[in-house]
C-alpha cells in the first residue's frame, strides 16, 4: 500500500467478497460472505460494519435483502446493534432453539398409530435382559483416564470399518457425532452440501453454526452428479452424506454412482467428506463409503440406535485422525467418554451369535411393510420410488390437508416442510417400520396414506 492509498473499508472488503463469491447477492449469500470476513480476521471483533443503505446501496440488492443477513448474523451471536454505535462484530454466542426439530417432534395430540417418529419398532430391537445379566457380572469400575473406547469395542469396529481409520472413537448417538464433527471442521460462513431434502436437526444445526447450505439433488442411487458438480464448483468445507437408508428419502448411494462422485472429489481436497451411516445393520443396501478412496479426509459415523437399540445411545466415528482426535480432545473438557456399562452391553450384543438372526429378521421385517405400503401407493398413482430403511418419503397434493386427515383418523406423520432446503412440492414422511400387524393391517393404512396423499381438501371424518 503506497501513502496515497487507503486501506479498505468494511463496506469494500463485504463487496468484494460478495463479488468472489456470488452473482446473485440473496440475504443468505450475504450472511456468508460477510461471516468469511469475520472467521478469517477481515474483519475483526468491534469493527463496524456500513448501514443497511449503504450496503444494499453497494450491492444493488433491496434494503430488506440486507436486513435478512443482519438477522442471520445476529442469530448465531456474530453481529450486535449497538445503537449510535452502528452494527458491530463480535464473537458468535450460544446456539437458538432448533426450528426445523420443533416442527416434526412437537405434533399436536395423541396418536393411536404414530408414524411421524423415524424410530424403530421396539419389537424387533434385541433383548437386553440376558446382555446386561452377563454384563452385571464383569468389573467395570474403572478409572477417569481410561480409554474412551473399550478395547474390545474397538477392536470389533476396527474390524468391520469399510475402510481403515486413522482414528476411531464412541459418542452418543449419530446426531451427537455429526454435531461434534460439524463443531471441530466448521466455522461461520463456511459452505456446507448436503442432500435435498435432508434430516431437520442437520440443517438446524449449521443455521446455528451459521453455514451457507448448498443443496443437491437425490435420484435412487444417490446424489445426482450434474447437481453435485454445481455444488462442488462453490468449492464447500464440507459436504454431509447418508450412505445408505437416507432419511427422508430411503434413497442409497450405488457403487458405480460413488466412483462418479469420487471423481468431483478429488478435485476439491480441502473438503471434508461426513458420512452418516443410521440404519447401519438394518438396512438392505450394501455400504458404499467415499473413506476407501479418501481415508485422510472421510469421516464415517456409525450409528447403532436403530439396530441395536435408541437408548444405547452410542455411535461410532472413525476416519480422519486429526479430526477425530480433536474430537475426543474436546469431550476430554465435557462428558469426557461414553459410558462402558453401555459400551459393554454393545460389545455383548456384537459378540452374541444369535445376533444376525436377529438383526436379519428386522431387516426382513421392515423391507416387507416398506414394500407393502409403496406398492398400495404405486396403485393410487403416488410414486415413492423403491428405497430402504424404515422412513418413506411420500408426495401429497396438500401437506397440510394430508396431515390434518391422518390425524383425523388417528396417524400421525412427519410434515416435509422442515426437511427441505429449498421449496420444492408437498412431501410427508411415514416411519412406514412402525406399521406392524400381518399384510392386510400394513396395506389397509397404505391406503389411508393413500388417499391422503392424492386428495386437495381436509378429511375429517375418521374411517
Amino acid at each position: 500500500m503506497t501513502g496515497d492509498e487507503q486501506p479498505p473499508t468494511a463496506l469494500s472488503r463485504i463487496v468484494g467478497e460478495i463479488a468472489r463469491s456470488t452473482d446473485r447477492p440473496q440475504s443468505r449469500a450475504i450472511a456468508a460472505a460477510i461471516g468469511r470476513l469475520i472467521h478469517d480476521g477481515s474483519l475483526p471483533v468491534d469493527s463496524r460494519l456500513p448501514t443497511v443503505r449503504a450496503l444494499s446501496g453497494a450491492l444493488t440488492v433491496s434494503p430488506t435483502t440486507v436486513s435478512e443477513a443482519w438477522n442471520t448474523l445476529a442469530g448465531v451471536g456474530a453481529i450486535t446493534a449497538q445503537g449510535r454505535r452502528g452494527t458491530l462484530v463480535r464473537r458468535p454466542s450460544g446456539p437458538g432453539t432448533p426450528l426445523r426439530y420443533r416442527q416434526i417432534t412437537e405434533a399436536p395430540g395423541h396418536f393411536d398409530l404414530d408414524l411421524s417418529t423415524g424410530t424403530p419398532d421396539p419389537a424387533l430391537l434385541p433383548d437386553l435382559g440376558p446382555v446386561i445379566a452377563r454384563v452385571s457380572r464383569q468389573n467395570l469400575t474403572s478409572s477417569y483416564l481410561d480409554d474412551p473406547v473399550l478395547p474390545a469395542l474397538e477392536d470389533e469396529l476396527v474390524s468391520s470399518w469399510p475402510f481403515e481409520p486413522e482414528a476411531l472413537t464412541v459418542v452418543n448417538g449419530a446426531l451427537d457425532a455429526v454435531d461434534r464433527t460439524c463443531g471441530t471442521v466448521l466455522r461461520l460462513g463456511d459452505r456446507v452440501v448436503v442432500t435435498h431434502p435432508a434430516f431437520p436437526p442437520m440443517l438446524d444445526l449449521l443455521d446455528q453454526i451459521g453455514c451457507e447450505v448448498i443443496a443437491v439433488d437425490l435420484d435412487e442411487e444417490g446424489p445426482a452428479v450434474d447437481s453435485m458438480e454445481s455444488a462442488m464448483a462453490t468449492a464447500p468445507r464440507a459436504i454431509i452424506l447418508q450412505p445408505r437408508a437416507h432419511n427422508p428419502t430411503g434413497a442409497s448411494m450405488s457403487p458405480g454412482r460413488c466412483d462418479e462422485l469420487a471423481s468431483l472429489l478429488a478435485a476439491s481436497p480441502d473438503t471434508m467428506i461426513i458420512e452418516d451411516d443410521h440404519t447401519n445393520s438394518i438396512a438392505v443396501s450394501p455400504l458404499v463409503s467415499f473413506g476407501a478412496m479418501f481415508p485422510e479426509r472421510t469421516v464415517h459415523i456409525r450409528s447403532f440406535s436403530k439396530s441395536h437399540g435408541p437408548d444405547l445411545r452410542l455411535a461410532a466415528l472413525g476416519g480422519a485422525g486429526d479430526v477425530v482426535r480433536a474430537v475426543m480432545n474436546r469431550r476430554l473438557l465435557g462428558p469426557g467418554w461414553s459410558s462402558r456399562i453401555l459400551q459393554a452391553l454393545l460389545v455383548e450384543l456384537l459378540a452374541d451369535p444369535a445376533m444376525g438372526d436377529v438383526l436379519a429378521r428386522a431387516t426382513a421385517t421392515y423391507s416387507r411393510r416398506r414394500a407393502i405400503v409403496a406398492d398400495v401407493l404405486r396403485e393410487h398413482g403416488v410414486d415413492v420410488g423403491h428405497g430402504d430403511g424404515i422412513n418413506m418419503w411420500v408426495p401429497v397434493r396438500n401437506e397440510r390437508a394430508a396431515l390434518i386427515t391422518l390425524a383425523s383418523q388417528g396417524i400421525g406423520v412427519a410434515p416435509g416442510a422442515p426437511f427441505l432446503v429449498r421449496p420444492d412440492a408437498d412431501h410427508i414422511r411415514v416411519t412406514v417400520g412402525l406399521i406392524t400387524g400381518d399384510e392386510r393391517r400394513v396395506a389397509d393404512v397404505a391406503e389411508r396414506l393413500a388417499a391422503a396423499a392424492t386428495h386437495d381438501q381436509l378429511r375429517t371424518s375418521r374411517g
